[in-house]
Protein backbone atom coordinates (compact mmCIF):
# COMPACT_ATOMS: atom_id res chain seq x y z
CA UNK A 1 0.00 0.00 0.00
CA UNK A 2 1.53 3.29 -1.04
CA UNK A 3 1.67 6.16 1.42
CA UNK A 4 0.48 8.41 -1.39
CA UNK A 5 -2.82 6.61 -1.94
CA UNK A 6 -6.09 8.44 -1.33
CA UNK A 7 -7.25 7.60 2.21
CA UNK A 8 -9.73 4.76 2.23
CA UNK A 9 -12.23 4.05 4.96
CA UNK A 10 -12.20 0.59 6.54
CA UNK A 11 -14.52 -0.98 9.04
CA UNK A 12 -11.45 -1.73 11.15
CA UNK A 13 -7.81 -0.76 11.10
CA UNK A 14 -5.59 -3.00 13.22
CA UNK A 15 -2.26 -1.69 14.43
CA UNK A 16 0.23 -4.54 14.64
CA UNK A 17 0.32 -7.94 12.93
CA UNK A 18 1.29 -10.01 15.95
CA UNK A 19 -0.79 -13.09 16.62
CA UNK A 20 -3.55 -11.19 18.44
CA UNK A 21 -3.92 -8.63 15.67
CA UNK A 22 -4.09 -11.41 13.09
CA UNK A 23 -6.75 -13.26 15.11
CA UNK A 24 -8.85 -10.09 15.23
CA UNK A 25 -8.32 -9.47 11.51
CA UNK A 26 -9.37 -13.00 10.58
CA UNK A 27 -12.53 -12.90 12.72
CA UNK A 28 -13.61 -9.49 11.43
CA UNK A 29 -12.84 -10.26 7.80
CA UNK A 30 -14.72 -13.56 8.00
CA UNK A 31 -17.68 -11.57 9.35
CA UNK A 32 -17.64 -9.45 6.20
CA UNK A 33 -15.88 -6.39 7.59
CA UNK A 34 -13.26 -4.52 5.60
CA UNK A 35 -9.98 -4.77 7.49
CA UNK A 36 -6.56 -3.19 7.14
CA UNK A 37 -3.63 -4.39 9.28
CA UNK A 38 -0.66 -2.02 9.62
CA UNK A 39 2.61 -3.67 10.64
CA UNK A 40 5.82 -1.74 11.37
CA UNK A 41 8.16 -4.62 10.57
CA UNK A 42 8.66 -6.26 7.19
CA UNK A 43 6.95 -9.45 8.35
CA UNK A 44 3.98 -10.58 10.38
CA UNK A 45 4.06 -12.48 13.66
CA UNK A 46 5.40 -10.09 16.29
CA UNK A 47 6.99 -12.15 19.07
CA UNK A 48 5.46 -15.39 17.77
CA UNK A 49 7.83 -16.07 14.89
CA UNK A 50 10.14 -18.79 13.66
CA UNK A 51 13.50 -17.62 12.35
CA UNK A 52 16.87 -19.00 11.28
CA UNK A 53 19.10 -17.00 13.66
CA UNK A 54 22.36 -18.79 12.86
CA UNK A 55 24.12 -18.07 9.55
CA UNK A 56 24.03 -20.91 7.08
CA UNK A 57 22.11 -23.25 9.41
CA UNK A 58 18.66 -24.49 8.36
CA UNK A 59 17.08 -24.59 11.81
CA UNK A 60 13.87 -22.62 12.40
CA UNK A 61 13.74 -21.62 16.05
CA UNK A 62 10.83 -20.05 17.91
CA UNK A 63 12.95 -17.01 18.58
CA UNK A 64 10.88 -15.30 21.27
CA UNK A 65 7.68 -17.01 22.47
CA UNK A 66 8.04 -20.76 22.22
CA UNK A 67 5.29 -22.92 23.81
CA UNK A 68 1.49 -23.02 23.49
CA UNK A 69 -0.98 -23.44 26.33
CA UNK A 70 -3.46 -20.58 26.35
CA UNK A 71 -4.59 -20.74 22.70
CA UNK A 72 -8.23 -21.94 22.79
CA UNK A 73 -9.10 -24.72 20.39
CA UNK A 74 -12.18 -22.62 19.62
CA UNK A 75 -9.99 -20.05 17.81
CA UNK A 76 -8.17 -22.72 15.81
CA UNK A 77 -11.52 -24.27 14.87
CA UNK A 78 -13.39 -21.01 14.16
CA UNK A 79 -10.68 -19.74 11.83
CA UNK A 80 -9.95 -23.10 10.18
CA UNK A 81 -6.26 -22.84 10.97
CA UNK A 82 -3.75 -25.29 9.56
CA UNK A 83 -1.91 -25.50 12.86
CA UNK A 84 -1.08 -28.34 15.22
CA UNK A 85 0.63 -28.85 18.54
CA UNK A 86 2.26 -31.91 20.06
CA UNK A 87 2.07 -32.91 23.70
CA UNK A 88 5.29 -33.33 25.63
CA UNK A 89 5.40 -36.78 27.23
CA UNK A 90 7.74 -35.48 29.94
CA UNK A 91 6.59 -32.55 32.04
CA UNK A 92 9.87 -31.68 33.73
CA UNK A 93 13.23 -32.82 35.00
CA UNK A 94 15.06 -31.05 37.82
CA UNK A 95 18.65 -32.08 38.62
CA UNK A 96 20.00 -31.77 42.14
CA UNK A 97 22.79 -33.14 44.30
CA UNK A 98 21.64 -35.04 47.39
CA UNK A 99 23.92 -36.74 49.92
CA UNK A 100 26.89 -35.96 47.71
CA UNK A 101 25.54 -37.68 44.60
CA UNK A 102 23.81 -36.34 41.50
CA UNK A 103 20.15 -37.19 41.15
CA UNK A 104 16.98 -35.45 40.01
CA UNK A 105 13.20 -35.39 39.80
CA UNK A 106 11.56 -36.56 36.58
CA UNK A 107 7.87 -35.70 36.25
CA UNK A 108 6.16 -37.57 33.42
CA UNK A 109 6.36 -40.87 31.62
CA UNK A 110 3.33 -42.25 33.42
CA UNK A 111 1.91 -42.14 36.95
CA UNK A 112 3.92 -45.04 38.34
CA UNK A 113 7.20 -43.72 37.02
CA UNK A 114 6.54 -40.26 38.43
CA UNK A 115 5.58 -41.69 41.81
CA UNK A 116 8.83 -43.67 41.90
CA UNK A 117 10.84 -40.57 40.97
CA UNK A 118 9.33 -38.63 43.88
CA UNK A 119 9.99 -41.49 46.29
CA UNK A 120 13.57 -41.87 45.09
CA UNK A 121 14.23 -38.15 45.65
CA UNK A 122 12.32 -37.60 48.90
CA UNK A 123 12.24 -41.05 50.53
CA UNK A 124 8.47 -41.50 50.66
CA UNK A 125 5.19 -41.08 48.76
CA UNK A 126 4.19 -37.98 50.72
CA UNK A 127 5.35 -35.35 48.23
CA UNK A 128 3.89 -37.20 45.25
CA UNK A 129 0.51 -37.50 46.92
CA UNK A 130 0.62 -33.80 47.83
CA UNK A 131 1.53 -33.06 44.21
CA UNK A 132 -1.48 -35.03 42.99
CA UNK A 133 -3.84 -33.22 45.36
CA UNK A 134 -2.46 -29.78 44.53
CA UNK A 135 -2.57 -30.19 40.76
CA UNK A 136 -5.91 -31.93 40.99
CA UNK A 137 -7.15 -28.68 42.53
CA UNK A 138 -5.57 -26.46 39.87
CA UNK A 139 -6.91 -28.79 37.18
CA UNK A 140 -10.47 -28.35 38.42
CA UNK A 141 -9.98 -24.57 38.46
CA UNK A 142 -8.60 -24.70 34.92
CA UNK A 143 -11.67 -26.57 33.66
CA UNK A 144 -13.91 -23.84 35.04
CA UNK A 145 -11.86 -20.73 34.27
CA UNK A 146 -10.35 -21.40 30.85
CA UNK A 147 -13.66 -21.40 28.92
CA UNK A 148 -14.46 -17.94 30.32
CA UNK A 149 -11.48 -16.35 28.57
CA UNK A 150 -13.41 -16.05 25.30
CA UNK A 151 -16.62 -14.90 26.96
CA UNK A 152 -17.53 -11.43 28.28
CA UNK A 153 -15.71 -10.78 31.54
CA UNK A 154 -17.39 -12.41 34.53
CA UNK A 155 -17.64 -10.49 37.77
CA UNK A 156 -15.36 -11.54 40.60
CA UNK A 157 -18.29 -13.09 42.46
CA UNK A 158 -19.51 -14.90 39.36
CA UNK A 159 -16.07 -16.43 38.76
CA UNK A 160 -15.84 -17.42 42.42
CA UNK A 161 -19.20 -19.18 42.19
CA UNK A 162 -18.13 -20.88 38.98
CA UNK A 163 -14.97 -22.24 40.59
CA UNK A 164 -17.07 -23.41 43.55
CA UNK A 165 -14.09 -24.31 45.72
CA UNK A 166 -13.29 -21.95 48.58
CA UNK A 167 -9.92 -23.54 49.29
CA UNK A 168 -8.86 -23.14 45.67
CA UNK A 169 -10.17 -19.57 45.59
CA UNK A 170 -8.22 -18.63 48.70
CA UNK A 171 -5.06 -20.39 47.46
CA UNK A 172 -5.02 -18.80 44.02
CA UNK A 173 -6.91 -15.52 44.35
CA UNK A 174 -6.58 -14.24 47.90
CA UNK A 175 -3.34 -15.19 49.66
CA UNK A 176 0.23 -15.36 48.31
CA UNK A 177 0.79 -18.66 46.54
CA UNK A 178 3.88 -19.18 48.67
CA UNK A 179 1.59 -19.92 51.61
CA UNK A 180 0.03 -22.91 49.85
CA UNK A 181 3.36 -24.11 48.48
CA UNK A 182 4.89 -24.16 51.95
CA UNK A 183 1.83 -25.74 53.58
CA UNK A 184 1.47 -28.41 50.89
CA UNK A 185 5.05 -29.46 50.16
CA UNK A 186 8.01 -30.16 52.44
CA UNK A 187 10.86 -30.74 49.97
CA UNK A 188 12.72 -27.61 48.85
CA UNK A 189 13.20 -28.85 45.30
CA UNK A 190 9.54 -29.81 44.87
CA UNK A 191 8.48 -26.45 46.26
CA UNK A 192 10.72 -24.70 43.74
CA UNK A 193 9.37 -26.66 40.78
CA UNK A 194 5.82 -25.66 41.75
CA UNK A 195 6.71 -22.01 42.30
CA UNK A 196 8.37 -21.51 38.92
CA UNK A 197 4.99 -21.26 37.19
CA UNK A 198 4.35 -18.15 39.30
CA UNK A 199 7.56 -16.47 38.15
CA UNK A 200 7.83 -16.94 34.38
CA UNK A 201 8.24 -13.38 33.11
CA UNK A 202 7.12 -11.98 36.47
CA UNK A 203 9.58 -10.47 38.95
CA UNK A 204 8.05 -11.35 42.30
CA UNK A 205 8.65 -13.25 45.51
CA UNK A 206 6.51 -16.19 46.59
CA UNK A 207 4.95 -13.98 49.28
CA UNK A 208 4.61 -10.73 47.30
CA UNK A 209 1.55 -8.96 48.76
CA UNK A 210 0.57 -7.65 45.30
CA UNK A 211 -0.21 -11.26 44.27
CA UNK A 212 1.49 -10.66 40.91
CA UNK A 213 2.92 -14.15 41.33
CA UNK A 214 -0.56 -15.60 41.82
CA UNK A 215 -1.85 -14.08 38.61
CA UNK A 216 1.17 -15.44 36.75
CA UNK A 217 0.66 -18.86 38.32
CA UNK A 218 -3.02 -18.90 37.41
CA UNK A 219 -2.36 -18.24 33.72
CA UNK A 220 0.30 -20.93 33.68
CA UNK A 221 -1.97 -23.66 35.08
CA UNK A 222 -5.30 -23.00 33.31
CA UNK A 223 -4.27 -23.34 29.66
CA UNK A 224 -6.52 -25.57 27.59
CA UNK A 225 -8.43 -26.45 30.74
CA UNK A 226 -5.53 -28.71 31.74
CA UNK A 227 -2.48 -26.51 32.19
CA UNK A 228 -0.49 -28.52 29.64
CA UNK A 229 2.16 -26.63 27.63
CA UNK A 230 2.46 -27.99 24.10
CA UNK A 231 5.00 -27.71 21.30
CA UNK A 232 3.89 -25.87 18.12
CA UNK A 233 4.60 -28.06 15.10
CA UNK A 234 6.83 -26.11 12.73
CA UNK A 235 7.71 -23.58 15.42
CA UNK A 236 5.73 -20.63 16.69
CA UNK A 237 5.83 -19.01 13.28
CA UNK A 238 3.60 -21.79 11.99
CA UNK A 239 0.77 -20.31 14.05
CA UNK A 240 1.19 -16.74 12.88
CA UNK A 241 1.71 -17.83 9.27
CA UNK A 242 -1.58 -19.75 9.48
CA UNK A 243 -3.31 -16.74 11.03
CA UNK A 244 -2.01 -14.37 8.36
CA UNK A 245 -3.18 -16.78 5.66
CA UNK A 246 -6.62 -17.04 7.28
CA UNK A 247 -6.94 -13.27 7.51
CA UNK A 248 -5.87 -12.69 3.91
CA UNK A 249 -8.11 -15.48 2.61
CA UNK A 250 -11.05 -13.84 4.37
CA UNK A 251 -10.24 -10.52 2.69
CA UNK A 252 -8.12 -8.63 5.22
CA UNK A 253 -5.38 -6.44 3.84
CA UNK A 254 -2.03 -6.75 5.62
CA UNK A 255 0.47 -3.97 4.96
CA UNK A 256 3.96 -4.64 6.32
CA UNK A 257 6.51 -1.85 6.53
CA UNK A 258 3.73 0.47 7.69
CA UNK A 259 4.34 2.04 11.10
CA UNK A 260 1.33 3.60 12.80
CA UNK A 261 2.33 6.97 14.26
CA UNK A 262 -0.94 8.56 15.42
CA UNK A 263 -4.60 7.79 16.06
CA UNK A 264 -7.18 10.59 15.89
CA UNK A 265 -10.70 9.72 16.98
CA UNK A 266 -13.95 11.38 17.97
CA UNK A 267 -15.35 8.12 19.32
CA UNK A 268 -17.34 7.40 16.15
CA UNK A 269 -14.78 7.49 13.37
CA UNK A 270 -11.00 7.50 13.45
CA UNK A 271 -7.96 8.12 11.32
CA UNK A 272 -4.68 6.25 11.69
CA UNK A 273 -1.62 8.02 10.37
CA UNK A 274 1.23 5.77 9.31
CA UNK A 275 4.76 6.01 7.99
CA UNK A 276 6.45 3.95 5.28
CA UNK A 277 9.78 4.08 3.51
CA UNK A 278 8.05 6.22 0.86
CA UNK A 279 6.40 8.77 3.11
CA UNK A 280 3.31 9.11 5.25
CA UNK A 281 -0.35 8.28 4.78
CA UNK A 282 -3.69 8.04 6.56
CA UNK A 283 -6.29 5.29 6.81
CA UNK A 284 -9.82 6.02 8.05
CA UNK A 285 -11.74 3.53 10.15
CA UNK A 286 -14.89 3.02 12.16
CA UNK A 287 -12.88 1.06 14.72
CA UNK A 288 -9.18 0.88 15.54
CA UNK A 289 -7.75 -2.19 17.27
CA UNK A 290 -4.27 -1.77 18.74
CA UNK A 291 -2.19 -4.93 18.94
CA UNK A 292 0.56 -3.22 20.87
CA UNK A 293 1.32 -2.38 24.48
CA UNK A 294 -0.73 0.03 26.59
CA UNK A 295 2.30 2.34 26.45
CA UNK A 296 2.22 2.34 22.65
CA UNK A 297 -1.54 2.88 22.68
CA UNK A 298 -1.11 5.95 24.89
CA UNK A 299 1.60 7.32 22.60
CA UNK A 300 -0.62 6.85 19.53
CA UNK A 301 -3.69 8.50 21.07
CA UNK A 302 -1.87 11.21 23.01
CA UNK A 303 -3.18 9.94 26.33
CA UNK A 304 -1.22 9.83 29.58
CA UNK A 305 1.21 6.94 29.70
CA UNK A 306 0.43 4.06 32.09
CA UNK A 307 2.76 2.95 34.86
CA UNK A 308 6.14 1.78 33.52
CA UNK A 309 6.43 -1.93 32.79
CA UNK A 310 9.52 -4.04 33.40
CA UNK A 311 10.51 -7.41 32.04
CA UNK A 312 12.62 -9.82 34.06
CA UNK A 313 13.90 -12.62 31.86
CA UNK A 314 16.81 -13.85 29.79
CA UNK A 315 15.92 -15.71 26.59
CA UNK A 316 18.63 -17.88 25.04
CA UNK A 317 18.40 -19.85 21.78
CA UNK A 318 20.92 -22.57 20.99
CA UNK A 319 21.64 -25.23 18.42
CA UNK A 320 23.63 -28.30 19.51
CA UNK A 321 25.45 -30.99 17.59
CA UNK A 322 24.30 -33.40 20.29
CA UNK A 323 22.48 -33.33 23.60
CA UNK A 324 24.91 -33.22 26.54
CA UNK A 325 25.27 -36.15 28.91
CA UNK A 326 24.04 -35.65 32.47
CA UNK A 327 25.80 -36.36 35.77
CA UNK A 328 22.66 -38.10 37.05
CA UNK A 329 23.25 -41.71 35.89
CA UNK A 330 19.51 -42.41 35.84
CA UNK A 331 18.66 -39.50 33.54
CA UNK A 332 18.36 -39.90 29.77
CA UNK A 333 19.08 -36.53 28.08
CA UNK A 334 16.35 -37.25 25.50
CA UNK A 335 13.83 -37.30 28.36
CA UNK A 336 15.39 -34.71 30.64
CA UNK A 337 15.44 -32.02 27.96
CA UNK A 338 12.10 -32.98 26.37
CA UNK A 339 10.11 -31.36 29.16
CA UNK A 340 11.11 -28.36 31.27
CA UNK A 341 14.65 -28.76 32.60
CA UNK A 342 14.81 -26.68 35.81
CA UNK A 343 18.15 -25.15 36.76
CA UNK A 344 18.88 -23.50 40.14
CA UNK A 345 15.16 -23.42 40.86
CA UNK A 346 14.99 -24.85 44.34
CA UNK A 347 12.64 -22.86 46.57
CA UNK A 348 15.43 -21.27 48.60
CA UNK A 349 17.46 -20.59 45.47
CA UNK A 350 14.54 -18.73 43.89
CA UNK A 351 14.12 -16.60 47.01
CA UNK A 352 17.83 -15.78 47.12
CA UNK A 353 17.92 -14.88 43.42
CA UNK A 354 14.92 -12.57 43.82
CA UNK A 355 16.44 -10.85 46.85
CA UNK A 356 19.75 -10.30 45.06
CA UNK A 357 18.07 -8.90 41.94
CA UNK A 358 15.80 -6.66 44.04
CA UNK A 359 18.97 -5.27 45.63
CA UNK A 360 20.34 -4.40 42.18
CA UNK A 361 22.69 -7.35 41.79
CA UNK A 362 22.76 -10.18 39.29
CA UNK A 363 21.80 -13.46 40.99
CA UNK A 364 24.89 -15.48 41.88
CA UNK A 365 22.99 -18.64 40.85
CA UNK A 366 20.64 -17.45 38.10
CA UNK A 367 17.52 -19.64 37.90
CA UNK A 368 16.41 -20.78 34.48
CA UNK A 369 14.64 -23.51 32.58
CA UNK A 370 15.38 -25.22 29.31
CA UNK A 371 13.53 -27.36 26.83
CA UNK A 372 14.37 -29.00 23.53
CA UNK A 373 11.78 -28.29 20.82
CA UNK A 374 13.36 -30.65 18.31
CA UNK A 375 12.88 -33.72 20.52
CA UNK A 376 9.11 -33.34 20.13
CA UNK A 377 9.05 -31.71 16.70
CA UNK A 378 12.09 -32.46 14.50
CA UNK A 379 10.44 -30.72 11.52
CA UNK A 380 12.09 -27.44 12.56
CA UNK A 381 15.47 -28.93 11.56
CA UNK A 382 16.15 -28.77 7.84
CA UNK A 383 18.42 -30.87 5.67
CA UNK A 384 20.02 -33.77 7.50
CA UNK A 385 20.47 -31.97 10.84
CA UNK A 386 18.06 -34.27 12.68
CA UNK A 387 19.71 -37.38 11.24
CA UNK A 388 23.08 -36.08 12.40
CA UNK A 389 21.79 -35.72 15.98
CA UNK A 390 21.44 -31.94 16.08
CA UNK A 391 18.98 -30.39 18.55
CA UNK A 392 17.71 -26.98 19.58
CA UNK A 393 17.70 -25.76 23.16
CA UNK A 394 15.59 -22.89 24.46
CA UNK A 395 16.53 -21.35 27.81
CA UNK A 396 14.36 -18.93 29.77
CA UNK A 397 16.00 -17.22 32.73
CA UNK A 398 14.14 -15.77 35.72
CA UNK A 399 14.70 -12.91 38.16
CA UNK A 400 16.73 -10.66 35.88
CA UNK A 401 14.76 -7.37 35.78
CA UNK A 402 15.50 -4.83 33.08
CA UNK A 403 17.02 -2.40 35.59
CA UNK A 404 20.03 -4.71 35.97
CA UNK A 405 21.03 -4.12 32.35
CA UNK A 406 20.83 -0.32 32.34
CA UNK A 407 24.51 0.25 33.07
CA UNK A 408 25.78 -1.78 30.09
CA UNK A 409 23.37 -4.14 28.35
CA UNK A 410 26.00 -5.96 26.31
CA UNK A 411 28.41 -6.52 29.18
CA UNK A 412 25.73 -7.59 31.66
CA UNK A 413 24.16 -9.91 29.08
CA UNK A 414 27.50 -11.65 28.61
CA UNK A 415 28.10 -11.92 32.35
CA UNK A 416 24.62 -13.29 33.00
CA UNK A 417 24.81 -15.78 30.14
CA UNK A 418 28.14 -17.10 31.43
CA UNK A 419 26.86 -17.59 34.98
CA UNK A 420 23.55 -19.08 33.80
CA UNK A 421 25.30 -21.68 31.66
CA UNK A 422 27.66 -22.43 34.55
CA UNK A 423 24.62 -23.44 36.61
CA UNK A 424 23.64 -25.85 33.83
CA UNK A 425 27.17 -27.18 33.42
CA UNK A 426 27.19 -28.12 37.10
CA UNK A 427 24.68 -30.87 36.26
CA UNK A 428 26.28 -32.03 33.01
CA UNK A 429 28.90 -34.69 32.47
CA UNK A 430 30.43 -32.54 29.72
CA UNK A 431 30.49 -28.76 29.15
CA UNK A 432 27.62 -27.41 27.10
CA UNK A 433 30.16 -25.47 25.02
CA UNK A 434 31.52 -28.78 23.70
CA UNK A 435 28.07 -29.62 22.31
CA UNK A 436 27.26 -26.31 20.62
CA UNK A 437 27.08 -26.31 16.83
CA UNK A 438 28.89 -23.62 14.86
CA UNK A 439 27.41 -21.49 12.11
CA UNK A 440 28.72 -20.88 8.60
CA UNK A 441 31.14 -18.28 9.99
CA UNK A 442 32.50 -20.62 12.66
CA UNK A 443 30.69 -18.93 15.55
CA UNK A 444 28.92 -20.92 18.30
CA UNK A 445 25.18 -21.20 17.65
CA UNK A 446 23.93 -19.34 20.70
CA UNK A 447 22.10 -16.03 21.08
CA UNK A 448 20.81 -14.30 24.21
CA UNK A 449 18.13 -11.63 24.57
CA UNK A 450 17.72 -9.42 27.63
CA UNK A 451 14.64 -7.35 28.46
CA UNK A 452 16.32 -4.33 26.87
CA UNK A 453 16.92 -6.33 23.69
CA UNK A 454 13.22 -7.24 23.55
CA UNK A 455 12.26 -3.63 24.12
CA UNK A 456 14.47 -2.60 21.19
CA UNK A 457 13.52 -5.43 18.84
CA UNK A 458 9.80 -5.79 19.57
CA UNK A 459 8.88 -2.59 21.46
CA UNK A 460 7.90 -4.57 24.52
CA UNK A 461 7.82 -1.93 27.29
CA UNK A 462 10.75 -2.63 29.55
CA UNK A 463 11.05 -5.97 27.77
CA UNK A 464 7.93 -7.20 29.58
CA UNK A 465 6.61 -10.23 27.71
CA UNK A 466 3.09 -9.54 29.04
CA UNK A 467 3.27 -5.78 28.18
CA UNK A 468 2.36 -5.02 31.81
CA UNK A 469 1.43 -6.90 34.98
CA UNK A 470 -1.05 -9.70 34.29
CA UNK A 471 -4.64 -9.04 35.34
CA UNK A 472 -7.17 -11.23 37.10
CA UNK A 473 -9.57 -12.88 34.60
CA UNK A 474 -12.61 -11.06 35.95
CA UNK A 475 -14.15 -7.60 35.59
CA UNK A 476 -12.53 -4.74 37.47
CA UNK A 477 -13.07 -1.00 37.48
CA UNK A 478 -12.95 0.38 33.93
CA UNK A 479 -12.16 -3.04 32.42
CA UNK A 480 -15.19 -2.95 30.12
CA UNK A 481 -17.36 -5.81 28.95
CA UNK A 482 -14.61 -7.73 27.13
CA UNK A 483 -11.49 -6.37 28.82
CA UNK A 484 -10.30 -4.67 25.63
CA UNK A 485 -12.10 -1.35 25.87
CA UNK A 486 -10.29 1.99 26.24
CA UNK A 487 -11.53 5.49 27.09
CA UNK A 488 -12.07 6.02 23.36
CA UNK A 489 -15.33 4.30 22.34
CA UNK A 490 -14.04 3.05 18.98
CA UNK A 491 -10.43 2.26 19.95
CA UNK A 492 -9.77 -1.17 21.46
CA UNK A 493 -6.64 -2.75 22.92
CA UNK A 494 -6.18 -6.23 21.46
CA UNK A 495 -2.62 -6.96 22.59
CA UNK A 496 -1.17 -8.82 25.56
CA UNK A 497 -1.82 -5.83 27.83
CA UNK A 498 -5.58 -6.31 27.61
CA UNK A 499 -7.42 -7.96 30.48
CA UNK A 500 -6.86 -11.72 30.01
CA UNK A 501 -3.90 -11.00 27.76
CA UNK A 502 -0.39 -12.41 28.04
CA UNK A 503 1.09 -15.49 26.44
CA UNK A 504 0.34 -16.81 22.97
CA UNK A 505 -3.42 -17.10 23.27
CA UNK A 506 -5.22 -15.04 20.64
CA UNK A 507 -7.73 -14.27 23.41
CA UNK A 508 -7.42 -10.45 23.28
CA UNK A 509 -7.69 -10.58 19.48
CA UNK A 510 -10.81 -12.74 19.67
CA UNK A 511 -12.37 -10.56 22.36
CA UNK A 512 -11.67 -7.30 20.55
CA UNK A 513 -13.26 -8.71 17.40
CA UNK A 514 -16.32 -9.81 19.41
CA UNK A 515 -16.58 -6.33 20.94
CA UNK A 516 -16.61 -4.79 17.46
CA UNK A 517 -19.14 -7.26 16.08
CA UNK A 518 -21.48 -6.69 19.02
CA UNK A 519 -21.64 -3.00 18.17
CA UNK A 520 -22.63 -3.46 14.54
Amino acid sequence: MSANETPRAYDAVIVGAGHNGLVAAAYLARAGRSVLVLERLDHTGGAAVSTRPFAGIDARLSRYSYLVSLLPEKIVRDLGLDFRVRTRTISSYTPVERAGRPTGLLVGGGEQRTREAFARLTGSDREYEAWQRFYGMTGRVAQRVFPTLTEPLPTRDALRRRIDDETAWRTLFEEPVGVAVEETFADDLVRGVVLTDALIGTFADAHDPSLAQNRCFLYHVIGGGTGAWDVPVGGMGALTDALAAAARTAGARIATGHEAIRIDTDGHTAEVAYRTADGEGVAAARHVLVNASPHELAALTGDAAPEPAEGAQLKVNMLLERLPRLRDPDADPREAFAGTFHIAEGYAQLATAHAQAAAGELPTAPPSEIYCHSLTDPTILGGDLADRGYHTLTLFGLHTPARLFDRDNDAVREELLKSTLAQLDAHLAEPLADCLATDADGRPCIEAKTPLDLERDLRLPGGNIFHRALSWPYAQEDSGRWGVETRHANVLLCGAGAVRGGGVSGVPGHNAAMAVLERN
